[in-house]
């Protein structure tokens, strides 16, 4: 028998075995729930002490009403909904929720969303405490800073209570040289157990992809509803499919020989544990229309069959973007068009996926082959990439792309902007005049949203949520352009920087027109009705 065969039997026992696993788990951890439930009220004693403790202090130093320390309007009470009995769901509810988002500090658009939805949930619930399960041991303080420099969101911060992680080494793709996914993913595992010793809140939310953390917790605490807010799915039909020849992405035509035929039998078969796991999950979110049909696809089936799809399984709940405060920031009219030069903008971290090396590929491809800009008083081309640097793989990450500019003969027109501040983001939107994405697939792209609302014409990848959801016509016209290979994005530049005056600041208009779907208020309001969900969930399990 060769290996193959052997591979393949070994990995499906495993499979059938983690499939039939939950109900021995859920007896074998009754005496760890029972333990984590009693040490959980302890922690809570704890913490609404501590929370009494900054509340005092806050308003000392703030010397002001509540009603007064935020502009924020509340969320209508129309959305909260009735709860489970027919009356209505408490507004002073003050149960723990907690987030799973062991990166909470790294500054990307999945941050956003996590800060953006305690924000809309301390606004809907101000008696709630909002837990966040890190892997960041810094100060609060600082996290919360960062919070506004980045995003400029801000928090309550005597109910906002950070609990640190000492086990995220687990989820990191580096600590596993094979089976990344499902190394991952049962590290994933590890880590929520580390998380319930920590705190076993009421409610508990995954905002960054671990979904077999929510099985986990369904299965030790099944009275504590579980949600997840999914940016893109472990793994799809069109991650498997890209192993075919003329694929795209990381792992693009890798499907051949016996190595390749492994790792299509190891994520097909990854993807059945990883749709078991997503049966599990009480409430769904997806950040797009793309991230939508692949969770649909994976995870309806198997919800159906445990009978847990509902009239609002899956629902789409577009990430917030500072639209309305880019649209007060940035001006879109022909004097601004004076301020405004031939650069392009790319927001993006510093992250593999990112596909930086085809963007500047193509930059120099047009630098090398454009014609003359008299639109722009034959200003030089420039490409601007702005992104947060996460840790030392980012920095050489960072240090590569240097490296390739150069070997492109293109370093003296490319700038590289790391770990910009909110008002550093702003000022290069002003002065841009096209955005760029370079991801495939990207499952959203809310650096794109926020090209539009600042007016710039969006040259983006020819796929996922910038295709699907954010790059669209609007009255008929473009917004941007859509692009594949380096070619395509170089013509992209070009036709973008060539349009006339007049046309130019018309779609300027039609990207800003298409940002407004994509609003804080939009996101906050449909955050808060699923949320509601929960606290009706949450309510109803307490009191059987």
């Amino acid at each position: 028998m060769g290996f193959f065969p052997i591979f393949i039997s070994l990995l499906a026992a495993v499979t059938i075995a983690f499939a039939f696993a939950a109900q021995t788990l859920r007896v074998l951890g009754l005496p760890f729930a029972f333990q984590r439930r009693r040490t959980s009220r302890e922690k809570r004693i704890l913490l609404l002490d501590r929370t009494a403790k900054e509340q005092e202090r806050y308003e000392k130093a703030h010397n002001q009403d509540k009603d007064d320390e935020d502009d924020w309007q509340k969320i209508e009470s129309s959305v909260v909904g009735s709860a489970a009995n027919g009356t209505k769901a408490d507004p002073d509810w003050h149960g723990f929720v907690g987030f799973l988002h062991p990166f909470c500090n790294a500054g990307g658009g999945g941050e956003r969303v996590l800060w953006a939805a305690i924000r809309a949930t301390q606004k809907r619930w101000p008696e709630a405490i909002c837990v966040v399960y890190t892997g960041d041991n810094m100060d609060k303080d600082i996290i919360l800073q960062r919070v506004k420099d980045r995003f400029n969101i801000h928090l309550h911060p005597p109910r906002v209570h950070f609990l640190y992680l000492t086990t995220r080494y687990y989820v990191l793709s580096t600590t596993y040289t094979r089976f990344t996914l499902l190394g991952q993913s049962l590290g994933s595992l590890i880590m929520a157990y580390d998380a319930f010793t920590l705190l076993v809140p009421d409610i508990f939310i995954d905002t960054m992809g671990y979904a077999f953390s929510l099985g986990l917790c369904s299965i030790l605490f099944p009275e504590v509803p579980t949600a997840a807010y999914v940016h893109y799915p472990t793994i799809s039909t069109d991650m498997i499919n890209s192993l075919n020849p003329g694929g795209q992405g990381v792992n693009a035509g890798s499907g051949s020989g016996l190595r390749g035929m492994v790792k299509r039998e190891y994520w097909t078969l990854f993807a059945k544990l990883y749709c078991r796991v997503g049966s599990t999950v009480d409430v769904i979110m997806t950040n797009s229309t793309w991230t939508q049909a692949h969770i649909k696809k994976l995870w309806s089936p198997y919800r159906n069959h445990r009978g847990q799809t509902t009239d609002h399984d899956i629902d789409i709940v577009f990430p917030p973007v500072a639209v309305e405060e880019l649209e007060e920031a940035v001006q879109i009219t022909e004097a601004s068009e004076q301020k405004r030069g031939p650069y392009m903008l790319y927001i993006g971290q510093f992250r593999p996926e990112k596909n930086h090396p085809l963007i500047l590929e193509a930059f120099s491809t047009f630098m090398k082959n454009r014609p003359s800009l008299p639109t722009w008083r034959n200003e030089k081309p420039r490409l601007v990439l702005i992104g947060s640097v996460r840790d030392s793989h980012d920095q050489r990450r960072v240090y590569k792309l240097r490296l390739l500019a150069r070997e492109l003969n293109v370093a003296d027109s490319v700038e590289f902007v790391c770990d910009a501040t909110w008002p550093q983001m702003l000022d290069w939107m002003r002065r841009a005049s096209v955005g760029v994405n370079g991801m495939w697939n990207e499952h959203f792209g809310i650096g794109v949203v926020e090209y539009q609302a600042a007016g710039l014409i969006s040259v983006v990848n020819n796929s996922g949520g910038p295709k699907l959801d954010i790059v669209v016509d609007i009255d008929g016209k473009p917004t941007g352009f859509h692009a594949s290979t380096a070619d395509e994005y170089a013509q992209g530049f070009l036709k973008a920087l060539s349009l006339p005056p007049d046309e130019t600041l018309a779609m300027r208009h039609r990207a800003r027109k298409s940002s407004q779907r994509f609003t804080d208020g939009g996101f906050a309001e449909k955050w808060v009705e699923n949320m509601n969900r929960l606290v009706q969930l949450q309510t109803s399990r307490a009191n059987r």
